[in-house]
């Protein structure tokens, strides 16, 4: 059987507060054949000690620093590469795990080699029928939420029947394609349960080592936010999908936080991402809508209290060291490019759907971002 390994992080206290109810959503699981992985970033020996106690089957990786999600998950996933694991599963501590979910999830997997990460169906626990993330959705401007947040499930729906996704004719074509390749129902009715996402949430998802290794880990540059996004849209730049499986199911504890200093992190590094991942010719054709969002950003950020985090943001990109790291990245994502922009960006929108930005100043020009990325859409054929 293939190996799986479950990765978890852990800074300070959040192990006490989540990590025993979802070790045991874990150790319930229908597949067996996986081994745990645990980051204790900013480790110390209470942390460790905790850990150890809790689940002392786990292989634990102590951090001195807080490394931060990108360094920390690559920290365990370099371990798993190590000892020859097929796939890595990244689950946050707060989350609780539906006894099929790590099943479901390399069933989809393993229902297409061109699969490389498969999110789960990611809930919120508090309102067990309603959506935390069906996948994730890139603004062409770089920002990212979750796709359906807080929409309404019938509490009548079974597993496997939550949601109807329509079909199309590519999706169609390729299941054709697939019926005559794939062995078994199960990864047949798993890959018919699935649908492609413009990138995954890092709270529930599986990636498969083999292409992981192709392409890379997650840009520790990010350090926090926006790595999953980054990653998503490389593993597409490759030729390779992110989708849902829609009968994997976990649980999310999720609480938003509005904490000034989040603000820097996801406006740097959604500019990271369209830097790096975009065509340079799409970057020109997007760069008008781009100056009179960061004009919108700015008044935004002195109503509410964010301007300095706003000015840290173009202070690290007028900085010089950094834009050594900035080329180089833009060249390592530009060199794994077999899709064309025109397909990537149908994934995307042209609507700003933000927790972070939620402001009436949208409802004025969301309907013209709109119109400007259809416009674009048409225009790009490269």
């Amino acid at each position: 059987m293939k190996k799986t390994a479950i990765i978890l992080i852990n800074y300070k206290d959040y192990a006490e507060k989540y990590l025993p109810d979802c070790i045991e959503s874990i150790r319930k699981q229908d597949c067996k054949n996986y081994k745990i992985f645990i980051v204790d970033n900013e480790t110390s020996e209470k942390s460790f000690n905790y850990l150890n106690k809790i689940v002392p089957e786990a292989e634990i990786i102590r951090n001195r620093n807080n490394d931060g999600f990108a360094k920390g998950n690559n920290d365990a996933i370099k371990k798993a590469i190590e000892q020859k694991f097929n796939y890595v599963i990244l689950f946050n501590l707060d989350v609780i795990v539906e006894q099929w979910c790590v099943n479901e999830l390399i069933k989809v997997a393993e229902s297409d080699d061109k699969i490389s990460a498969v999110q789960a169906r990611i809930m919120l626990w508090s309102e067990k029928e309603k959506i935390n993330s069906l996948g994730n959705i890139t603004h062409f401007l770089g920002f990212g939420y979750c796709s359906n947040y807080q929409d309404s499930l019938n509490s009548s729906q079974k597993k496997c029947s939550f949601v109807s996704f329509p079909r199309t004719r590519e999706s169609s074509h390729n299941s054709t394609k697939l019926d005559s390749r794939v062995r078994g129902n199960d990864n047949l009715e798993a890959f018919r349960n699935s649908r492609d996402i413009c990138y995954f949430s890092g709270s529930a998802v599986l990636l498969k080592v083999n292409i992981l290794k192709q392409i890379g880990l997650f840009d520790e540059e990010f350090w926090m936010y926006n790595e999953d996004q980054d990653l998503g849209w490389r593993i597409w730049l490759a030729g390779y999908k992110c989708v849902l499986a829609q009968d994997a199911v976990v649980y999310h504890k999720y609480e938003f936080s509005r904490s000034i200093k989040k603000y820097y992190w996801m406006d740097r590094n959604r500019i990271i991402a369209i830097i790096k991942n975009y065509n340079i010719l799409t970057l020109l054709l997007i760069s008008p809508a781009f100056i009179i969002m960061e004009f919108g950003l700015i008044l935004f950020s002195l109503k509410t209290g964010w301007f300095k985090e706003k000015v840290r943001v173009w202070k690290y990109f007028l900085t010089p060291a950094k834009w050594k790291y900035l080329y180089y990245a833009c060249k390592q994502s530009q060199s794994l490019r077999k899709i064309k922009d025109k397909k990537i960006i149908k994934l995307f929108t042209g609507k700003i759907w933000y927790q972070e930005i939620n402001d009436w100043k949208l409802k004025v020009i969301n309907p013209v971002f709109g119109l400007y990325w259809r416009i674009v859409n048409r225009m790009i054929w490269w």
